[in-house]
C-alpha cells in the first residue's frame, strides 16, 4: 500500500510533456474574459469606441498561448492574430479598423486562380479577396462607429479561419502558387513527430485490418462507426494539418455525402480514402505534422443537449454489438459518441478536458509513447488507477465551478470492472452535466 502511495505521489510531481492535442476551441473563456466581452459591449453602446475595441482584444486574447498581440501607439492600435498557418495583421484608429492576411504568392497572373477567388468571394459575409502586387490576400475593414464586438468577432473569425483553410487549398490546387508568411509555424520536436507518424499509420492499419475480418454486410453499421471514430481519433490525437488534414476530412465526409449510396458503399469509400493516406510516404506526411497557434474555433458551440443526444444515440447503438460479442466495435461506437462532438462542436473547456481524460484512459500506450508519465488504465491487466482518475475529474469540475456553478460529477456512478462499462458510465455522466447558469 505504501509503495503504491509513494509511487503515485512521485508521478504527480513529474512534469508532463508539452504536447498539444486536438484543435483549438475558443469556448474556453474564464469569468474574467467573459467580463471583458461585456465591458466591450457596454462601452460600444456608450459610443466609447476606442476602449470598447481595447476590451474586445483583451477578451479575444488567450493569455496561455499568446494568440493575439496588441500594441497601442497613441490613437492607433496595432494587432496581430494567429490562426493556424496564417497571421492576421491590422490596425485601428479613431475612424476605422483594418485587417489583412496574406494567402499565397502568385508570380504570374492566372485566370483559373482569379476565377476561383471570384467564386469564393460570393461565399464571404464580412471579408473579401484582394491582390496586393503578387500576393493574394484577404481583407476585412469596418468603420469604428459600426465595430460592435459581435461584428468584430465574426468578421475577424471569417477572415482568419477562411484564410487558414484556403491557403492550403489554393497552393494544392494551383502548383504555380507559393506559400507565404508561415515563419511563425513551429516544428514539432523530433521525438513527438516520430511518435505521431508511427501511430498515425498504426491507428489506420489496425482499424482496416480488423474490419477486413468482419462481415461487411451484416456489420455495416458498426463498421461505419469504426471508420468515423478512426477519423475523429486521428484528428484529435495526431492533428494533421494542411493537405493531409484536407484528405482526412474528405475521407470522413464521404459517409455524409448527399449522393444516395448504401452503407456498404460509403464504408468502402472511407476504407479506400484511409488506404490512400496509409500509402503515402513519410515525406508526404511529416511536413503536415506541426504545431500552430489559433484564436478562433473552426466549429460552433452547441447546446449541451446536442452533445447529450449524440452520446445517448451512440450508447443505444452500442448495445447490440456488446451483447453479440463484438466488444471492440462496441468500444469504438462509444468513442464515436464523444469524439464526434469534439470534432464537430466547439465544446466548453471542461468537456474538452474530460474528453482528453477519456482518450488518455483508452489509449494509454500512445500517451506513454509521447512521454506522459503514469498509466490510468492497463489493458493487459484490466486495472484502472481509480483514485488518480477521480482526482483528475474533481480538479476539472472544481476549476470550472465559478463559470458553471451547477456542474456536478457523481463518481459513485463510474464503473471500473471493464473498459467498456467504464466508458459507458463515464459518458452517461457527461450526458447529465448541467451547464445552465454559466457566466
Amino acid at each position: 500500500m505504501f509503495d503504491k502511495l509513494f509511487s503515485w505521489t512521485r508521478k504527480k510531481e513529474e512534469p508532463q510533456p508539452d504536447v498539444v492535442l486536438g484543435r483549438y476551441s475558443d469556448n474556453n473563456k474564464s469569468v474574467e474574459k467573459t467580463n471583458r466581452w461585456n465591458d466591450a459591449d457596454a462601452l460600444f453602446k456608450e459610443k466609447n469606441y476606442v476602449k470598447s475595441i481595447d476590451a474586445f482584444f483583451e477578451y479575444l486574447r488567450d493569455d496561455s498561448i499568446g494568440n493575439v498581440v496588441t500594441e497601442r501607439k497613441g490613437e492607433v492600435l496595432n494587432f496581430t492574430i494567429y490562426q493556424g498557418t496564417k497571421v492576421v495583421r491590422g490596425n485601428c484608429d479613431n475612424s476605422r479598423l483594418y485587417a489583412e492576411v496574406s494567402l499565397a504568392r502568385m508570380p504570374q497572373p492566372s485566370i483559373p486562380v482569379m476565377r476561383r477567388l471570384l467564386e469564393q468571394n460570393y461565399l464571404l459575409y464580412y471579408s473579401r479577396y484582394t491582390l496586393q502586387n503578387d500576393r493574394i490576400c484577404m481583407r476585412f475593414d469596418s468603420e469604428i462607429t459600426t465595430s460592435s464586438p459581435n461584428k468584430l468577432y465574426y468578421g475577424l473569425k471569417e477572415l482568419a479561419t477562411k484564410a487558414d483553410k484556403q491557403d492550403d487549398i489554393l497552393v494544392q490546387d494551383f502548383s504555380h502558387l507559393e506559400q507565404v508568411d508561415t515563419d511563425h509555424v513551429e516544428a514539432l520536436p523530433e521525438p513527438e513527430r516520430k511518435v505521431k507518424l508511427e501511430y498515425f499509420r498504426q491507428f489506420i492499419k489496425e482499424s482496416i485490418d480488423y474490419i477486413e475480418t468482419l462481415d461487411k454486410d451484416k456489420l455495416a453499421g458498426g463498421i461505419a462507426y469504426m471508420l468515423l471514430s478512426l477519423g475523429y481519433r486521428l484528428d484529435y490525437l495526431v492533428a494533421p494539418e494542411g493537405k493531409l488534414l484536407f484528405e482526412l476530412e474528405k475521407t470522413i465526409s464521404a459517409y455524409f455525402a448527399k449522393e444516395e449510396r448504401t452503407a456498404q458503399e460509403k464504408n468502402q469509400l472511407m476504407i479506400e480514402g484511409y488506404k490512400k493516406i496509409l500509402g503515402k510516404k513519410d515525406d508526404e506526411i511529416l511536413p503536415y505534422l506541426f504545431h500552430s497557434t489559433a484564436t478562433f474555433s473552426i466549429v460552433a458551440p452547441q447546446p449541451h443537449k446536442a452533445i447529450a443526444d449524440a452520446i445517448n444515440t451512440a450508447i443505444q447503438n452500442m448495445l447490440w454489438y456488446r451483447d453479440n460479442k463484438y466488444p471492440e466495435i462496441a468500444r469504438q461506437i462509444l468513442e464515436y459518441g464523444i469524439s464526434y462532438c469534439q470534432y464537430s462542436f466547439s465544446m466548453p473547456k471542461p468537456l474538452t478536458q474530460l474528453f482528453r481524460l477519456f482518450m488518455e484512459i483508452n489509449y494509454p500506450v500512445y500517451f506513454l509513447a509521447l512521454g506522459f508519465h503514469g498509466q490510468l488504465y492497463d489493458p493487459a491487466s484490466n486495472q484502472f488507477e481509480r483514485e488518480e482518475i477521480e482526482e483528475k475529474i474533481s480538479e476539472i469540475i472544481t476549476e470550472w465551478k465559478e463559470k458553471y456553478p451547477n456542474l456536478v460529477w457523481s463518481p459513485q456512478h463510474i464503473r471500473y470492472d471493464h473498459i467498456l462499462s467504464f466508458n459507458q458510465s463515464f459518458l452517461n455522466e457527461i450526458q447529465i452535466l448541467n451547464f445552465e447558469g454559466g457566466k
